[in-house]
C-alpha cells in the first residue's frame, strides 16, 4: 500500500468519525433500526423457507413491535413505580443502616455517627424527590419545556418502525450489494472477518439479550413469590447486569438481601432469596447460556464494559448503541492481526 493511499484512508477515517460525532443525534434512530433489523433477519430467513419474504417480514416486524410496545407501556411504568417507591423508602433503609449496620462500623473501624450525618442525607433525599415528583413526572416536565424535543421524539418513534421494516425487507439485497463493492483482491479475507464478526455480534445481541431477559424474568418472578417489595426492580437489575459473569448474581443477591432485611427484619427470610438466585444461576449455566449463546461470543466482560462506557462518553446514546458492534469488529480484527503476526517472519525470527 502506497503512502498516498494510507493518508487517504487515514483522512477518510477521521472525516467519517467527525461526521458520526456531529450527526449522532440524527443517526440514532437509524442505528436502532439497523440493530433491530439485524436481530430479526435470521427469523425472517427461517420463515422465508416456508412462505414469501414479504409475509415473513410482516410477521417478524409485528412480533418485534408488540414486544417493544409491551416493554414500553407495561414494563417501564411498573419499574418506574417501584423505583419511585424505593427512593421514597430510602430514609427507612438509612434508619435500618443506622440501627443495625452502623454500630458494626463503630465497633470495628472506629467510625462515629458524627462522621456520617444520616439525618441530613434523609432530609436531602426527601427534598429532592419532592421537587422532582418522580422519574416519569420529571421527564414529562423536561420534555414539555421544548416543543422541538417533543417533535424530535415523535419523529423518532414514527421513523424507527418504518426504517426497521424496510431494512428487514431488503436486508439480503443490501448485504449482497455491499459484498459486490468489496475489491476482489481482498474478498476472501473480508468475507472471513465479516463472518467472524457476525458470529460474535449475533451471539451477543441475540443470545445474551435473551439470557438477560430470561434471567430478569426468573429473578423478578422468584422475588415476587417470596414477597419482596421491589421484586421487579431488583430482578431486572440483576438480569441486566448478567452480561458480566456473576455480576448480576452478586449485585442482585446483595440488594435483595438488604431489601429483605429491612422489610422482614428476619435473617431466615434470606434463605428463599438464596434459593431464587441459586435456581437462576443454575438455569443460566446449564440451560440458557449453552442453548442461546454457546461459546461464540469471545468478548471479554471487561472489554464489553469499557466499550459501553467509552461509547457513551464519546458519542452519548448513539455511542452506546454502536459500542458492542464496534467492539466485536475490533476484537475480530485484533484476532486476525494476532494470527498474521504469529505467521510472520518477525515472530518466527
Amino acid at each position: 500500500m502506497t503512502d498516498s493511499r494510507r493518508w487517504f484512508l487515514l483522512v477518510g477515517f477521521v472525516v467519517m468519525t467527525g461526521l458520526m460525532y456531529l450527526l449522532s443525534p440524527v443517526l440514532t434512530p437509524f442505528v436502532i433500526s439497523l440493530l433491530l433489523a439485524y436481530m430479526g433477519d435470521p427469523l425472517v430467513d427461517r420463515l422465508e423457507r416456508k412462505m414469501p419474504r414479504s409475509i415473513s417480514v410482516v410477521i417478524v416486524f409485528v412480533s418485534l413491535s408488540l414486544l417493544l410496545l409491551a416493554l414500553i407501556f407495561i414494563l417501564v411504568p411498573m419499574i418506574e413505580r417501584q423505583l419511585s417507591n424505593f427512593v421514597q423508602s430510602i430514609p427507612r433503609y438509612l434508619d435500618w443502616f443506622q440501627l443495625k449496620v452502623f454500630p458494626l462500623f463503630t465497633e470495628y473501624f472506629g467510625i462515629v455517627q458524627s462522621d456520617l450525618n444520616l439525618d441530613e442525607i434523609k432530609a436531602a433525599i426527601k427534598e429532592q424527590w419532592t421537587q422532582a415528583g418522580g422519574i416519569a413526572a420529571q421527564f414529562v416536565a423536561t420534555m414539555s419545556k421544548s416543543g422541538l424535543a417533543i417533535l424530535g421524539w415523535a419523529a423518532n418513534i414514527v421513523l424507527i418502525p418504518v426504517l426497521t421494516f424496510y431494512l428487514l425487507r431488503d436486508w439480503d439485497i443490501l448485504v449482497k450489494r455491499v459484498h459486490e463493492l468489496i475489491p476482489r483482491r481482498y474478498e476472501p479475507v473480508t468475507v472471513k472477518l465479516v463472518t467472524e464478526s457476525d458470529e460474535v455480534l449475533g451471539a451477543f445481541l441475540r443470545g445474551q439479550l435473551l439470557v438477560m431477559l430470561a434471567l430478569g424474568t426468573i429473578y423478578s418472578t422468584g422475588l415476587w413469590m417470596v414477597g419482596l417489595d421491589f421484586s421487579l426492580l431488583i430482578g431486572m437489575l440483576a438480569g441486566l447486569l448478567s452480561f458480566v459473569p456473576y455480576l448480576g448474581f452478586i449485585v442482585g443477591i446483595t440488594v435483595a438481601s438488604i431489601a429483605a432485611m429491612v422489610q422482614f427484619q428476619d435473617v431466615m427470610q434470606l434463605l428463599p432469596l438464596l434459593l431464587v438466585f441459586g435456581v437462576g444461576q443454575l438455569v443460566e449455566s446449564f440451560l440458557l447460556t449453552p442453548l442461546l449463546v454457546g461459546d461464540r461470543i469471545g468478548l471479554h466482560p471487561v472489554a464489553v464494559i469499557f466499550a459501553v462506557i467509552a461509547g457513551g462518553q464519546l458519542f452519548g446514546f448513539f455511542g452506546i448503541l454502536l459500542a458492542l458492534p464496534v467492539a466485536a469488529i475490533i476484537m475480530v480484527l485484533l484476532r486476525h492481526a494476532h494470527e498474521q503476526y504469529l505467521d510472520s517472519h518477525l515472530y518466527s525470527k
